[in-house]
């Protein structure tokens, strides 16, 4: 049994860019780019993922990695995570997005860290740089609380909102008053991997699509490591061709 393990969490289908973990980028898949980048980057944890389907898990079992499958009607990637390390018993999940191909060392051992301490789950934020990503809705923001790495709230919403601008920023705003953006990355105790699933979905977290609102809503608390690590999450086709422009 590991004490801490990464587990990624994989969904056939996507909304906004079907079947986006299959989608090819320089002859592979995404979700073999993110694969390759954890093994590559922390190849001191056990890794797994946890999928939904054998399309997902075809392609990682070729390629050496192990796959779990989970069932179809998770609706979020933590009770799909929780159900996978029912097979795992890992006391410390850290959780990667199945979509974000630049993920760091120095992230994942941040994670780590927070998570080896009294805090029930962790995850990261990164500054925003310009006004146009900040108005994102595919950009989600989270706030702190003051003095500490406490996350207050998430959403897609521009927060927070300049009230005395009308909400019109700009890139100088945006980085004189820090502004961050949530990374899709976390990392958990196990006992609380298993009171998220036994919980039913929160309001904000259905309003806004936000499986973490669930964890606030019941009164668990967050703590938001921070990171200047560069990233490109894959939300859509166009994130997709920036991280193959990125592959060069």
């Amino acid at each position: 049994m590991p004490k801490t393990a990464i587990i990624v969490p994989c969904r056939l289908e996507s909304t906004r860019f079907p079947r986006k973990l299959l989608h090819v980028i320089k002859g592979k898949p995404l979700l073999l780019w993110v694969a390759e980048r954890i093994k590559q980057e922390a190849p001191e944890f056990p890794l797994f993922f946890a999928v939904d389907d054998e399309l997902l898990a075809a392609p990682l079992r070729a390629a050496g990695f192990q796959a779990i499958l989970t069932g179809v009607q998770h609706q979020s990637g933590t009770d799909r995570i929780a159900e996978a390390n029912r097979t795992v018993k890992a006391d410390h999940v850290i959780n990667v997005q199945a979509d974000e191909p630049l993920v760091t060392r120095a992230q994942i051992l941040t994670l780590a860290e927070l998570i080896s301490g009294t805090a029930a789950m962790a995850t990261l934020g990164t500054p925003f740089t310009t006004a146009a990503d900040f108005n994102n809705p595919n950009q989600v923001k989270v706030v702190f609380a003051p003095g500490g790495a406490r996350a207050l709230y998430f959403s897609r919403a521009a927060i927070p909102y300049a009230r005395d601008r009308a909400g019109q920023v700009d890139d100088a705003w945006v980085q004189a008053n820090p502004c961050f953006k949530h990374l899709g990355l976390y990392a958990y105790k196990a006992e609380l991997i298993e009171s998220f699933a036994k919980l039913p979905p929160g309001r904000y977290e259905q309003i806004e699509k936000l499986e973490q609102l669930r964890v606030i809503e019941n009164g668990f608390e967050i703590l938001c490591g921070v990171t200047n690590d560069p990233t490109i999450g894959v939300d859509t086709p166009e994130d997709a061709v920036k991280f193959g422009e990125w592959l060069g």
